[in-house]
């Protein structure tokens, strides 16, 4: 009795398996602003939802909007700027960009569909062309779908974890190797963004070499003590360094 319990575990385990891997494949798709085929199991129109409804929550964790209606329509000049002149215009993305009270977190991310955000703490640090490269890069997360693919890696691997402990009791493993992917990927998402925001600074007339300093600010900023790139999702600011003046010498054609 005990061995027929163990092999309808076996059973069901890889049944739950063979479903997300059948699932993953089915939501296979080519990003048609980048070229990159991904696996995405929602609408632009979800993200777009995604990003609406976590914006309050998310200004909040960082004190609020910063309170100054000059300075914010400063970075949406520069945002809108951006958009208008490169293919972020062609999607159906809702761009709009805060700026976050947080005078001591330096950082700037993207939500799903368009939510972007910039702490006053790196604002301060950046000049307009400097700004730009910020704004350019997030907007290069919304476009290449970066969330709404990490969102569906988590639910793959989530899947077979589960399909894992039925199975083999050896969830604990899986799911170990879907956050190293979970990591691996979202240093990839930056390089990708890194690069698109170098072309869509060329396009609206910012010199992109500020994105190198960009690279050397959050480095400052991060200090001494930074975590190390193999344990972080985003690649060490020297390797963006090396990869951005790579992007430079492409879209520049030289």
């Amino acid at each position: 009795m005990r061995r027929a319990n163990w092999k309808l575990r076996i059973f069901i385990g890889l049944a739950i398996v063979a479903f997300a891997m059948v699932q993953r494949c089915s939501n296979k798709e080519k990003n048609p602003y980048t070229g990159r085929v991904q696996h995405i199991n929602m609408t632009a129109d979800q993200e777009i939802a995604i990003g609406l409804q976590s914006t309050p929550q998310i200004a909040q964790q960082y004190g609020g909007l910063y309170p100054d209606n000059r300075m914010q329509a400063y970075i949406d000049a520069i945002g809108n700027k951006l958009v208008r002149n490169s293919i972020a215009r062609e999607t159906p993305y809702e761009y709009e960009f805060h700026l976050l009270a947080d005078e001591n977190t330096v950082n700037a991310f993207a939500l799903p569909g368009g939510q972007i955000f910039i702490t006053y703490a790196l604002f301060s640090k950046l000049n307009e062309a400097q700004l730009a490269g910020v704004l350019g890069h997030e907007i290069g997360h919304v476009i290449g779908r970066h969330s709404a693919e990490r969102i569906a890696e988590s639910s793959y691997w989530q899947t077979i974890s589960m399909g894992a402990q039925v199975g083999a009791d050896a969830g604990n493993i899986v799911g170990a190797i879907g956050q190293n992917t979970l990591l691996k990927n979202g240093r990839g998402d930056e390089l990708e963004s890194d690069d698109l925001g170098v072309l869509f600074m060329i396009r609206s007339g910012y010199p992109p070499d500020q994105m190198i300093e960009v690279m050397k600010i959050l480095k400052a900023a991060a200090g001494p003590n930074r975590v190390p790139e193999f344990q972080s999702t985003h690649p060490d600011p020297d390797n963006r360094i090396a990869r951005i003046r790579e992007s430079i010498q492409k879209y520049r054609g030289g």
